[in-house]
């Protein structure tokens, strides 16, 4: 019995460790989007409104959001194998929800944005987007 109390509190300790380092990695994709962000932004020399621009910075922020999200619900669904709390199972549904809205409006930009690249060269065959 007592075995059994030491891999449960090993196991908590592994989880704890697993979930800090996904919600470190969660919020290096932020700062590293906003860092991106900021750079494709500063690779415009002009600072008037281009749609096509403002698509494609939101485009390269909301990959880097939802790349953290997707760290964030790993680290969540470890805290849940350990201690399913009804607020963590809450925290875990809020951010499936969110990062399955954030999906969906980032493939409707790039719906839009692949339109308007094929609207300025008048090709279908487009080179692909600089990162």
């Amino acid at each position: 019995m007592e075995s059994i109390h030491l891999l449960e509190s090993g196991l908590s300790g592994v989880v704890s460790l697993g979930k800090l380092f996904l919600e470190a990695i969660s919020v290096l994709c932020v700062f590293l989007g906003i860092v991106k962000t900021i750079q494709l932004g500063l690779r415009f020399s002009e600072f008037q409104y281009d749609e096509f621009l403002f698509i494609q910075l939101r485009i390269r922020f909301g990959v880097w959001l939802a790349l953290a999200l997707e760290f964030q619900l790993g680290a969540d669904i470890l805290a849940t194998t350990i201690a399913p709390k009804t607020d963590t199972l809450i925290r875990l549904g809020a951010i499936a929800i969110i990062r399955t809205l954030l999906n969906y409006f980032l493939n409707i930009e790039l719906e839009h944005e692949f339109e308007l690249r094929k609207r300025q060269s008048g090709s279908e065959h487009l080179p692909p987007i600089k990162s």
